[in-house]
C-alpha cells in the first residue's frame, strides 16, 4: 500500500477522518508495513492506533516494531499503549524491552503498565526485575509488580502442580494484571 503519510501537520477534522479511513482500508487488507510506517507518525494518536492495530494483524512480527515504540516514543500515552499491547500479546521476546521500561521510563504509567504486562506474559526472566520494581518511587509501580510477581508464583505452582501452564495460562493472561 505504502502510501502512508508519515508526517502530517494539517490536524483539521477532515484530513484526520480521511487517514483514519485509509487506516481502515489498510486493516482490512492487512497491511503490516503501512502501520508499521504510521509508528512514526507525527500524531499520537494516529501511532497508538497503529500499535493496537499491529497486533491484531502482524502476531509476533509486531514484537520488534511494538517494543520500539515503547522504549522510544516521545508520549507516555503511545509507550503506555505499547507495553498494554506487548502484555496482551504474551510473547517472551517483548521481556527485555518491558523490563526495561520498567525500570527506567520516565512515566509512572509506564512503568505500571509494563510490570503489568511482565505479570501477564509470565516469563520467570522477569522476576529479578519485577523484585527491584517493588522499590519505585510510585505505589502504583509497586503494586502492579507485586501483582505480577503473584501471578509468576501461580504460574510457578501450577506448572509444578499439574505439569504444564497450558491450562492455567488464559486464567493467568487474564488476571495477571
Amino acid at each position: 500500500m505504502s502510501r502512508v503519510k508519515v508526517k502530517n501537520n494539517n490536524s483539521d477534522s477532515s484530513s484526520k477522518n480521511l487517514l483514519l479511513e485509509e487506516m481502515e482500508e489498510a486493516f482490512y487488507m492487512k497491511d503490516v508495513e503501512y502501520f508499521k510506517a504510521l509508528l512514526k507518525h507525527d500524531d499520537f494518536d494516529v501511532r497508538a492506533r497503529a500499535v493496537c492495530i499491529l497486533v491484531e494483524i502482524a502476531g509476533g512480527e509486531a514484537v520488534e516494531p511494538i517494543s520500539g515504540v515503547l522504549l522510544n516514543d516521545p508520549n507516555a500515552l503511545v509507550r503506555h499503549e505499547a507495553a498494554f499491547s506487548l502484555g496482551q500479546m504474551g510473547y517472551a521476546s517483548a521481556v527485555d524491552a518491558l523490563i526495561h521500561a520498567m525500570l527506567n521510563d520516565e512515566s509512572q504509567f509506564v512503568r505500571h503498565e509494563a510490570a503489568i504486562a511482565l505479570g501477564v506474559i509470565g516469563s520467570e526472566r522477569a522476576r529479578e526485575a519485577l523484585m527491584e520494581a517493588l522499590n519505585d518511587e510510585s505505589r502504583e509501580v509497586r503494586e502492579s509488580a507485586e501483582i505480577a510477581l503473584v501471578n509468576l508464583d501461580y504460574l510457578a505452582y501450577s506448572r509444578q502442580s499439574k505439569g504444564s501452564h497450558s491450562s492455567s495460562s488464559k486464567f493467568a493472561r487474564l488476571t495477571g494484571g
